[in-house]
Protein backbone atom coordinates (compact mmCIF):
# COMPACT_ATOMS: atom_id res chain seq x y z
CA UNK A 1 0.00 0.00 0.00
CA UNK A 2 1.10 3.28 -0.73
CA UNK A 3 1.79 6.09 1.71
CA UNK A 4 -1.78 6.70 4.06
CA UNK A 5 -0.56 9.94 5.08
CA UNK A 6 -1.75 11.09 0.85
CA UNK A 7 -4.97 11.69 0.28
CA UNK A 8 -6.01 10.87 -3.13
CA UNK A 9 -3.78 8.67 -5.76
CA UNK A 10 -3.53 6.52 -8.57
CA UNK A 11 -2.44 2.40 -7.98
CA UNK A 12 -1.83 0.38 -9.66
CA UNK A 13 -3.61 -3.80 -9.17
CA UNK A 14 -3.89 -6.53 -11.52
CA UNK A 15 -2.24 -4.40 -14.26
CA UNK A 16 -5.65 -1.92 -13.90
CA UNK A 17 -5.22 1.47 -12.42
CA UNK A 18 -7.49 2.79 -10.11
CA UNK A 19 -7.97 5.73 -7.99
CA UNK A 20 -8.21 5.54 -4.66
CA UNK A 21 -9.09 8.40 -2.40
CA UNK A 22 -9.66 9.86 1.65
CA UNK A 23 -7.32 7.29 3.40
CA UNK A 24 -7.23 8.93 6.57
CA UNK A 25 -11.17 9.35 6.92
CA UNK A 26 -11.76 7.70 10.12
CA UNK A 27 -14.49 4.86 9.71
CA UNK A 28 -14.67 3.60 13.35
CA UNK A 29 -14.12 6.38 15.61
CA UNK A 30 -14.10 4.52 18.86
CA UNK A 31 -11.00 3.04 17.61
CA UNK A 32 -9.34 5.19 15.34
CA UNK A 33 -9.54 2.98 12.18
CA UNK A 34 -9.28 4.57 9.11
CA UNK A 35 -10.73 3.83 5.61
CA UNK A 36 -7.10 3.37 4.19
CA UNK A 37 -6.15 0.53 7.15
CA UNK A 38 -9.88 -0.91 6.06
CA UNK A 39 -8.01 -0.92 2.46
CA UNK A 40 -4.76 -2.27 4.09
CA UNK A 41 -6.94 -4.96 5.50
CA UNK A 42 -8.94 -6.38 2.48
CA UNK A 43 -5.60 -6.21 0.27
CA UNK A 44 -3.83 -8.59 2.98
CA UNK A 45 -7.26 -10.57 3.28
CA UNK A 46 -7.72 -11.03 -0.40
CA UNK A 47 -6.11 -14.57 -0.69
CA UNK A 48 -8.42 -15.89 1.75
CA UNK A 49 -11.68 -13.87 0.96
CA UNK A 50 -11.30 -13.82 -3.01
CA UNK A 51 -11.85 -18.01 -3.50
CA UNK A 52 -15.38 -17.77 -1.76
CA UNK A 53 -16.65 -14.79 -3.84
CA UNK A 54 -14.89 -14.52 -7.02
CA UNK A 55 -17.27 -16.31 -9.12
CA UNK A 56 -20.77 -14.52 -7.53
CA UNK A 57 -22.92 -11.54 -7.80
CA UNK A 58 -22.18 -8.64 -5.44
CA UNK A 59 -24.63 -6.57 -3.08
CA UNK A 60 -22.43 -3.57 -1.92
CA UNK A 61 -23.22 -1.90 1.35
CA UNK A 62 -21.99 1.06 1.53
CA UNK A 63 -20.69 3.48 4.34
CA UNK A 64 -19.99 6.60 2.97
CA UNK A 65 -19.36 8.33 6.43
CA UNK A 66 -18.09 5.23 8.01
CA UNK A 67 -20.49 3.10 10.60
CA UNK A 68 -21.99 6.41 12.66
CA UNK A 69 -23.33 7.64 9.19
CA UNK A 70 -25.82 6.54 6.74
CA UNK A 71 -25.93 3.70 4.98
CA UNK A 72 -27.41 1.81 1.70
CA UNK A 73 -27.66 -1.12 -0.21
CA UNK A 74 -26.62 -1.43 -3.74
CA UNK A 75 -27.13 -3.94 -6.13
CA UNK A 76 -26.77 -2.01 -9.28
CA UNK A 77 -23.15 -1.76 -10.81
CA UNK A 78 -22.30 2.01 -10.85
CA UNK A 79 -22.64 3.33 -13.88
CA UNK A 80 -18.80 4.91 -13.43
CA UNK A 81 -17.30 1.59 -12.91
CA UNK A 82 -13.86 0.91 -14.91
CA UNK A 83 -14.39 -0.97 -17.82
CA UNK A 84 -12.02 -4.29 -16.44
CA UNK A 85 -14.85 -4.61 -13.63
CA UNK A 86 -16.40 -7.82 -14.05
CA UNK A 87 -20.36 -7.81 -14.20
CA UNK A 88 -23.09 -10.24 -14.56
CA UNK A 89 -26.89 -9.66 -15.42
CA UNK A 90 -29.47 -11.41 -13.66
CA UNK A 91 -31.52 -12.83 -16.45
CA UNK A 92 -34.39 -13.37 -13.60
CA UNK A 93 -34.41 -9.31 -13.36
CA UNK A 94 -37.65 -7.39 -14.75
CA UNK A 95 -35.27 -4.24 -14.63
CA UNK A 96 -32.10 -6.00 -16.29
CA UNK A 97 -30.54 -5.44 -13.04
CA UNK A 98 -26.49 -5.88 -13.85
CA UNK A 99 -24.20 -6.82 -10.07
CA UNK A 100 -20.11 -6.17 -10.00
CA UNK A 101 -18.54 -9.82 -9.58
CA UNK A 102 -15.22 -9.41 -7.29
CA UNK A 103 -13.26 -11.64 -8.87
CA UNK A 104 -9.83 -9.84 -8.31
CA UNK A 105 -8.36 -8.18 -5.83
CA UNK A 106 -8.54 -4.81 -8.31
CA UNK A 107 -12.37 -4.95 -8.35
CA UNK A 108 -12.46 -5.50 -3.99
CA UNK A 109 -10.31 -1.97 -3.86
CA UNK A 110 -12.81 -0.52 -6.03
CA UNK A 111 -15.31 -1.60 -3.78
CA UNK A 112 -14.21 -1.11 -0.38
CA UNK A 113 -13.03 2.45 -1.73
CA UNK A 114 -16.52 3.13 -2.56
CA UNK A 115 -17.06 2.39 1.52
CA UNK A 116 -18.19 -1.20 1.07
CA UNK A 117 -17.20 -2.25 4.50
CA UNK A 118 -18.93 -5.46 5.23
CA UNK A 119 -18.60 -8.42 1.72
CA UNK A 120 -22.02 -9.36 0.65
CA UNK A 121 -22.17 -11.80 -2.23
CA UNK A 122 -25.03 -14.27 -3.32
CA UNK A 123 -24.58 -17.92 -2.22
CA UNK A 124 -24.19 -19.08 -5.80
CA UNK A 125 -21.91 -18.26 -8.49
CA UNK A 126 -22.55 -16.98 -12.25
CA UNK A 127 -21.99 -19.84 -13.89
CA UNK A 128 -24.90 -21.75 -11.76
CA UNK A 129 -27.03 -18.63 -10.50
CA UNK A 130 -30.19 -21.12 -9.08
CA UNK A 131 -27.67 -23.31 -7.70
CA UNK A 132 -26.09 -22.26 -4.26
CA UNK A 133 -22.55 -23.49 -3.32
CA UNK A 134 -23.67 -22.82 0.26
CA UNK A 135 -26.16 -23.61 2.93
CA UNK A 136 -26.36 -21.35 6.07
CA UNK A 137 -28.43 -21.97 9.46
CA UNK A 138 -28.57 -18.54 10.83
CA UNK A 139 -28.30 -17.95 14.40
CA UNK A 140 -29.50 -14.76 15.52
CA UNK A 141 -30.47 -14.36 19.19
CA UNK A 142 -32.98 -12.31 20.76
CA UNK A 143 -32.40 -10.86 23.91
CA UNK A 144 -32.01 -11.21 26.74
CA UNK A 145 -30.39 -14.35 24.86
CA UNK A 146 -26.98 -14.22 23.30
CA UNK A 147 -23.73 -15.50 22.35
CA UNK A 148 -23.87 -17.70 25.01
CA UNK A 149 -26.92 -19.57 24.03
CA UNK A 150 -26.23 -19.42 19.95
CA UNK A 151 -22.98 -21.27 20.81
CA UNK A 152 -25.45 -23.71 22.39
CA UNK A 153 -27.60 -24.22 19.49
CA UNK A 154 -24.85 -24.06 17.23
CA UNK A 155 -23.57 -27.32 19.43
CA UNK A 156 -27.02 -29.05 18.97
CA UNK A 157 -26.89 -28.35 15.19
CA UNK A 158 -23.16 -29.40 14.97
CA UNK A 159 -24.51 -32.84 16.56
CA UNK A 160 -27.13 -33.29 13.93
CA UNK A 161 -24.70 -32.75 11.15
CA UNK A 162 -22.24 -34.60 12.32
CA UNK A 163 -24.78 -37.86 12.77
CA UNK A 164 -25.03 -37.26 8.91
CA UNK A 165 -20.86 -36.87 8.11
CA UNK A 166 -21.63 -33.75 6.48
CA UNK A 167 -19.06 -31.35 6.34
CA UNK A 168 -19.53 -27.70 7.92
CA UNK A 169 -17.89 -24.20 9.09
CA UNK A 170 -18.96 -22.39 12.00
CA UNK A 171 -17.97 -19.00 11.92
CA UNK A 172 -18.72 -15.58 14.08
CA UNK A 173 -21.64 -13.47 12.25
CA UNK A 174 -18.97 -10.42 13.30
CA UNK A 175 -21.86 -9.10 15.36
CA UNK A 176 -24.27 -11.03 18.09
CA UNK A 177 -24.78 -14.19 15.80
CA UNK A 178 -23.08 -17.44 14.64
CA UNK A 179 -23.11 -18.61 10.91
CA UNK A 180 -23.47 -22.59 10.19
CA UNK A 181 -22.28 -23.06 6.70
CA UNK A 182 -22.45 -26.32 4.59
CA UNK A 183 -20.22 -26.27 1.33
CA UNK A 184 -22.22 -27.64 -1.35
CA UNK A 185 -22.27 -29.33 -4.44
CA UNK A 186 -23.73 -26.98 -7.00
CA UNK A 187 -27.24 -29.24 -8.02
CA UNK A 188 -29.85 -28.15 -5.55
CA UNK A 189 -31.98 -25.20 -6.04
CA UNK A 190 -32.07 -22.26 -3.67
CA UNK A 191 -36.01 -23.76 -3.26
CA UNK A 192 -34.80 -27.36 -2.30
CA UNK A 193 -32.17 -25.92 0.15
CA UNK A 194 -34.18 -23.66 1.84
CA UNK A 195 -36.71 -26.17 2.54
CA UNK A 196 -33.70 -28.85 3.37
CA UNK A 197 -32.39 -26.31 5.95
CA UNK A 198 -35.79 -25.35 7.79
CA UNK A 199 -36.37 -29.02 7.89
CA UNK A 200 -33.05 -29.47 10.38
CA UNK A 201 -34.45 -26.37 11.88
CA UNK A 202 -38.19 -27.96 12.61
CA UNK A 203 -36.56 -30.96 13.65
CA UNK A 204 -33.84 -28.82 16.19
CA UNK A 205 -37.06 -26.61 17.25
CA UNK A 206 -39.39 -29.65 18.35
CA UNK A 207 -36.27 -31.33 20.20
CA UNK A 208 -35.32 -27.43 21.97
CA UNK A 209 -38.42 -25.77 22.11
CA UNK A 210 -37.32 -23.61 25.05
CA UNK A 211 -34.14 -22.24 23.41
CA UNK A 212 -34.61 -21.96 19.35
CA UNK A 213 -37.88 -19.93 17.59
CA UNK A 214 -38.82 -20.44 13.87
CA UNK A 215 -40.89 -17.35 14.61
CA UNK A 216 -40.10 -14.27 12.23
CA UNK A 217 -41.78 -11.53 14.28
CA UNK A 218 -39.20 -9.87 16.85
CA UNK A 219 -41.91 -8.90 19.26
CA UNK A 220 -42.68 -13.00 19.36
CA UNK A 221 -39.39 -14.34 19.90
CA UNK A 222 -39.15 -14.24 23.45
CA UNK A 223 -35.09 -14.26 24.22
CA UNK A 224 -34.70 -17.32 21.87
CA UNK A 225 -32.23 -18.12 18.96
CA UNK A 226 -33.95 -17.47 15.96
CA UNK A 227 -33.04 -19.64 13.83
CA UNK A 228 -33.23 -18.15 10.24
CA UNK A 229 -33.47 -20.72 7.38
CA UNK A 230 -34.98 -18.06 5.13
CA UNK A 231 -31.36 -16.44 4.55
CA UNK A 232 -31.41 -19.52 1.99
CA UNK A 233 -33.33 -17.62 -0.76
CA UNK A 234 -32.10 -16.35 -4.50
CA UNK A 235 -30.52 -12.88 -3.96
CA UNK A 236 -30.07 -13.08 -0.33
CA UNK A 237 -26.45 -11.87 1.61
CA UNK A 238 -25.11 -11.88 4.75
CA UNK A 239 -21.71 -10.82 6.12
CA UNK A 240 -18.74 -12.87 4.18
CA UNK A 241 -16.42 -14.77 5.33
CA UNK A 242 -13.55 -12.78 7.37
CA UNK A 243 -16.00 -9.81 6.44
CA UNK A 244 -15.19 -6.57 8.81
CA UNK A 245 -18.41 -5.75 10.47
CA UNK A 246 -19.98 -2.17 11.34
CA UNK A 247 -19.47 -2.42 14.99
CA UNK A 248 -17.69 -0.50 17.29
CA UNK A 249 -14.81 -2.77 17.31
CA UNK A 250 -14.29 -3.35 14.21
CA UNK A 251 -15.36 -7.29 14.47
CA UNK A 252 -14.64 -9.16 11.99
CA UNK A 253 -17.09 -12.39 10.52
CA UNK A 254 -14.40 -15.15 11.58
CA UNK A 255 -14.41 -19.21 11.39
CA UNK A 256 -14.15 -20.98 14.45
CA UNK A 257 -11.98 -23.96 15.76
CA UNK A 258 -14.36 -27.42 17.07
CA UNK A 259 -12.93 -26.42 20.24
CA UNK A 260 -13.24 -22.65 20.60
CA UNK A 261 -17.52 -23.15 19.51
CA UNK A 262 -16.91 -25.80 22.70
CA UNK A 263 -15.80 -23.14 24.83
CA UNK A 264 -18.00 -20.30 23.88
CA UNK A 265 -15.20 -18.08 22.78
CA UNK A 266 -16.48 -14.46 22.80
CA UNK A 267 -16.29 -12.82 19.38
CA UNK A 268 -15.89 -9.44 20.02
CA UNK A 269 -11.97 -10.81 20.36
CA UNK A 270 -11.65 -10.98 16.22
CA UNK A 271 -11.48 -7.82 15.18
CA UNK A 272 -10.07 -5.83 12.01
CA UNK A 273 -6.68 -5.09 13.59
CA UNK A 274 -5.91 -9.03 14.85
CA UNK A 275 -7.40 -11.22 12.67
CA UNK A 276 -4.34 -11.72 9.85
CA UNK A 277 -2.43 -12.60 13.03
CA UNK A 278 -5.04 -14.99 14.01
CA UNK A 279 -4.57 -16.57 10.22
CA UNK A 280 -0.71 -16.85 10.55
CA UNK A 281 -1.40 -18.72 14.48
CA UNK A 282 -4.24 -21.05 13.10
CA UNK A 283 -4.41 -21.15 9.20
CA UNK A 284 -6.68 -20.50 7.12
CA UNK A 285 -10.09 -22.01 8.48
CA UNK A 286 -12.70 -21.69 6.26
CA UNK A 287 -10.77 -24.05 3.60
CA UNK A 288 -13.12 -26.33 4.41
CA UNK A 289 -15.65 -24.51 2.39
CA UNK A 290 -14.15 -26.70 -1.08
CA UNK A 291 -14.65 -29.84 0.49
CA UNK A 292 -18.63 -30.12 -1.08
CA UNK A 293 -21.40 -31.69 0.33
CA UNK A 294 -23.89 -33.56 -1.41
CA UNK A 295 -27.53 -32.01 0.23
CA UNK A 296 -29.49 -35.22 -0.49
CA UNK A 297 -28.93 -36.79 2.63
CA UNK A 298 -30.92 -33.88 4.31
CA UNK A 299 -33.59 -33.30 1.76
CA UNK A 300 -34.25 -37.04 1.98
CA UNK A 301 -33.96 -37.17 6.25
CA UNK A 302 -35.49 -33.68 7.03
CA UNK A 303 -38.09 -32.94 4.04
Amino acid sequence: MPDLKQDTFPVKVDGHILSVSHLTKVYFPEIGLTKGEILKYYTDMAPYILPHIARSPFVMVRFPEGIHGEFFYQKECPAQAPEWVTRFEDPFSQSGLTYVVCDQLSTLMYLINLGCIEIHAWASTIDYPDRPEWAVFDLDPDPPSGITEAYQVARWLGEILNELKINFLVKTSGSKGIHILVPLIPQFSYEEVQRGVEGVCRFLLRQRPEACTLERSILKREGKIYLDYIQNGRGRTMAGIYSIRPTIQGQVSTPLLREEVLAGEDPSQFTVRNLKKRIDKVGDLSRIMKEKMDFNKILHYFT
